[in-house]
């Protein structure tokens, strides 16, 4: 009789084959994340995951709107009880119906929030601001603060308190809700956290961005008008406020919003991180259009418009790894494009800025070397009929260096008076100018920089 092949040598050898080639396939069935752990294929909601979720069909949508909404109403309240309905349980949409709607405090929004609009029918204004003196010394400890004049204050407004520090002399800027009174007096949302006396001449305003978000994540706003009322207002400028105004985040989308008429800057982000602004229009403020502020990593500005502005975008501090792209710059009463301290390693490229006021796109000198904005990528630019009769295509001043400008065109249309396509300051390191063409000046190049 012949032997089985499943007898007891060949089975033996059959399994470990067997076993072999399972161990094999499933070894190589898995892609690798980079920290060597299996991607995760199924997500599925688990309690206390925040990190991998389903992408969910569809969540909780609220409605807010002068009349047939689900929240009905025309001031910031009913729009603030919509976002922390929805972040309460656990992110959605809110939905602002057409109408306009009167704020006397931010929208302080949250995590996992989408905050969309009906577009221009959709318009946020801020109240006329009130100012008046503090009449009573407040100590950092305190939740408390007395008014010389409280006419025009209410419970629930958004105030922003200023003095000059009694230590060193500087500003001191805190924003806070007034929460309850007595009379002139009124309880804080917080304490103070500094000293308010009567030494430093402390104020308070009715002064608030329109938008506000401190440190929360993954935020959508679409299709929106806010409206600054600048007339009405005082100055609050974007290191406090804006119409949009982040301290913090992460994770924000800004799309197809106008932001315009504030009193300061119209988006500005401060230490926030992958921020998109997308097809807004920013204009008619008397501080920045688009302000990336202080150690920003990552921006993207693509297909805004931003005009009428005091500076059209500005890179404040450390803003790194950004890409501002094909926006319509235009009219701004300084420079259009301003790139400053520690800024490296953008890209700036296929922006119209037309009309600006001194410059077209400015390298700032700041504090000497080492706080250049270097290595930065300036590229298909169009920079058209910039400033005076002394005007500046692209002016790079201070320690700047290893600038790449490629391919853009800067044109003078008007005389050449003493305007100058593209200016070198004495102390700027290494430029690289490859095929711009420079049109219509008294001189396309001045270097001042020693042999």
């Amino acid at each position: 009789m012949s032997r089985s092949v499943f007898g007891s040598t060949n089975r033996r050898t059959f399994l470990q084959m067997t076993a072999g080639l399972v161990a094999a396939s499933t070894s190589t069935s898995f892609a690798e994340t980079p920290d060597g752990r299996p991607p995760v294929t199924t997500p599925r909601a688990t309690s206390g995951d925040a990190v991998v979720e389903p992408n969910w069909d569809e969540r909780l949508t609220v409605t807010v709107g002068p009349a047939k909404a689900d929240l009905v109403g025309t001031s910031e309240k009913v729009i603030q009880a919509a976002v922390d309905m929805v972040a309460r349980f656990g992110g959605g949409t809110v939905k602002i119906l057409p109408g306009t709607f009167r704020l006397r405090n931010s929208v302080y929004l949250a995590s996992g929030i989408r905050l969309v609009g009906s577009g221009d029918e959709t318009v946020l204004i801020k109240e006329q601001s009130v100012k008046t003196k503090l009449a009573a010394d407040s100590d950092w400890y305190d939740q408390e603060i007395t008014l010389a004049d409280a006419a025009g204050f209410q419970v629930g407004d958004g105030v922003c308190l200023r003095t000059k520090n009694p230590h060193n002399g500087g500003p001191n800027v805190l924003k806070r809700t007034l929460i309850a009174r007595s009379g002139k007096r009124f309880k804080l949302d917080r304490a103070l956290r500094e000293n308010f006396w009567q030494m430093g001449e402390p104020t308070a305003a009715t002064l608030f961005p329109i938008l506000s978000g401190d440190n929360i994540s993954n935020v959508v706003i679409e299709n929106l008008a806010l409206d600054g009322n600048k007339s009405n207002n005082e100055n609050l400028d974007g290191n406090y406020a804006g119409c949009i105004f982040l301290q913090d985040c992460s994770q924000f989308q800004i799309r197809g919003v106008t932001a315009r008429h504030f009193n300061g800057d119209g988006i500005s982000w401060q230490i926030c991180h992958d921020v998109t602004v997308e097809r807004c229009h920013s204009h008619d403020h008397t501080g920045l259009g688009l302000h990336p502020g202080s150690g920003s990593q990552r921006p993207l500005m693509r297909d805004n418009k931003l005009e009428r502005n005091d500076i059209g975008l500005f890179f404040c501090w450390g803003v790194k790894y950004g890409l501002a792209e094909k926006n319509h710059i235009a009219d701004n009463r300084g420079s259009g494009i301003s790139i400053g301290h520690r800024d490296t390693d953008n890209i700036v490229r296929h922006n119209e800025v037309l009309r600006s006021g001194k410059v077209g796109i400015l390298f700032r000198p700041e504090r000497g070397q080492g706080f250049s904005g270097d290595r930065n990528l300036i590229e298909h630019n169009r920079v058209v009929d910039t400033g005076g009769d002394d005007g500046v295509g692209i002016d790079v001043q201070g320690f700047t260096s290893a600038i790449q400008l490629a391919k853009n065109e800067i044109l003078e249309t008007r005389q050449p008076a003493k305007r100058i396509g593209v200016r070198l300051g004495e102390s700027v390191g290494k430029v690289a100018l490859t095929d711009n063409r420079i049109e219509g000046f008294s001189q396309a190049l001045t270097d001042l920089r020693k042999a």
